[in-house]
C-alpha cells in the first residue's frame, strides 16, 4: 500500500468516526492509570515526594501521519503537603498538525476524616497551546479545496481547566476537565466560521481501588471514562497485579478502540519504567501494527516514606 492511499484511509476513517477525531485535542495515554497528573491538576502533590515522569507515545504504527506525542509532568506537594505543584509539558503530532502545549498545575488538599487517611484535592491549570497546521502540504481531494490553501503558524491558545480528586492509600476517585476553556475565538480553525471554537471540553471520571492480596501481591481494578459532547462515550477498563513491590503487569480494554498490555517495574528504588502496547480492534487494525507507549519515572524527596508503602497510583 503506497504512501498516498495509507493517508486517505487514516483521513477517512477519522471522519467517520467523530470520538478519534476529535479525542486527540487532549493526548491518549494508556498508562495514565499510574500518574494522573496529565489529565487532573488536582493529582497534583497527592504524594509525600515529588516525581518527575516522561513518556512518548507511538500511535497506530504503520500510517503515515499517525499520531505522535511526547509529554514531561513533574510535581510534588508543598506547604507541608497542604498544596500542589506541577508543570505538564505536551509535544503532540498529529499528520501535518502540530501542538506543543506547557501548563502549571496547583491544587489545595483537605482532610475528609480524622485520622488523615483520606483526603480530597482540588486542582487548576493554566497554560497555553501553540498550534501550528501545514495544510498547504495535505494531500486532499479537491486541490482547490480553500481550506487547505493556507497554513496555520504557531497560533498562541491560552487554556484553562480544573479537576478535583478524592483519595487514600488504597483507592482513588477523580473529575476533570482539562480544558474548561480555551481562548481559540480569534484563530482561524474553521475558514467558514472564525468564531467556532475547536478546542472543546473533554470531561474525564477515574477511579481505581486496590487489594492487598497478600505481601507478595496487590490486584489494582480501575477505569475511565471520556465524555465529549456530539461523540460517543468512551470507557476503559483496566486491572493490574502487583508483583512484590516491583512488577506491574496489566490488561485494559478500551472500547471500540483497543485491548492494551501494560508493564512496569519499579527498580533502584526511585525509578519506574514502564511500556504498553496497543492492539488496535477498531478498522484501522487492517492497515496499523497498534501503539506503543514508553515510560521513565523518578521519585524524590523523603526517601524513607517510600520504602514504608509501595506506591499503588
Amino acid at each position: 500500500m503506497d504512501r498516498t492511499m495509507k493517508r486517505i484511509i487514516l483521513i477517512s476513517l477519522m471522519l467517520l468516526s467523530g470520538l478519534i477525531a476529535t479525542a486527540q485535542q487532549e493526548i491518549l495515554q494508556s498508562q495514565y492509570m499510574f500518574n494522573n497528573l496529565f489529565i487532573n491538576p488536582a493529582y497534583a502533590g497527592t504524594h509525600k515526594f515529588a516525581e518527575a515522569t516522561a513518556l512518548h507515545r507511538s500511535q497506530w504504527v504503520g500510517f503515515e501521519g499517525a499520531p505522535r506525542t511526547q509529554t514531561f509532568g513533574i510535581e510534588g506537594p508543598i506547604s507541608n503537603e497542604q498544596m500542589g505543584l506541577g508543570l505538564t509539558v505536551i509535544n503532540d503530532r498529529l499528520g501535518d498538525t502540530r501542538q506543543t502545549e506547557v501548563f502549571a498545575n496547583w491544587s489545595y488538599h483537605l482532610f475528609l476524616d480524622d485520622a488523615g487517611q483520606t483526603k480530597v484535592s482540588f486542582g487548576i491549570r493554566a497554560g497555553f497551546s501553540d498550534y501550528s497546521a501545514n495544510l498547504s502540504e495535505t494531500n486532499v481531494f479537491d486541490n482547490g479545496d480553500p481550506v487547505f490553501s493556507q497554513d496555520i503558524g504557531n497560533e498562541f491558545v491560552p487554556k484553562f481547566g480544573a479537576g478535583v480528586y478524592f483519595y487514600s492509600r488504597k483507592w482513588y476517585a477523580g473529575l476533570s476537565v482539562p480544558t474548561i476553556f480555551a481562548a481559540d475565538n480569534n484563530v482561524r480553525f474553521n475558514i467558514n466560521d472564525v468564531s467556532d471554537r475547536y478546542f472543546q471540553p473533554h470531561t474525564y471520571l477515574t477511579a481505581g481501588y486496590v487489594y492487598e492480596i497478600n505481601e507478595d501481591f496487590a490486584l489494582k481494578p480501575s477505569f475511565l471514562i471520556r465524555y465529549l459532547d456530539g461523540a460517543p462515550l468512551q470507557a476503559d477498563i483496566n486491572c493490574n497485579l502487583l508483583v512484590k513491590n516491583t512488577f506491574w503487569f496489566g490488561v485494559s480494554y478500551r472500547t471500540g478502540d483497543a485491548v492494551v498490555a501494560i508493564v512496569e517495574v519499579n527498580f533502584l528504588q526511585d525509578f519506574r519504567a514502564g511500556y504498553s502496547y496497543d492492539i488496535t480492534t477498531s478498522r484501522l487494525n487492517q492497515y496499523s501494527f497498534g501503539s506503543h507507549e514508553v515510560m521513565l519515572s523518578y521519585r524524590f524527596g523523603k526517601d524513607a516514606v517510600k520504602t514504608l508503602s509501595p506506591r499503588y497510583f
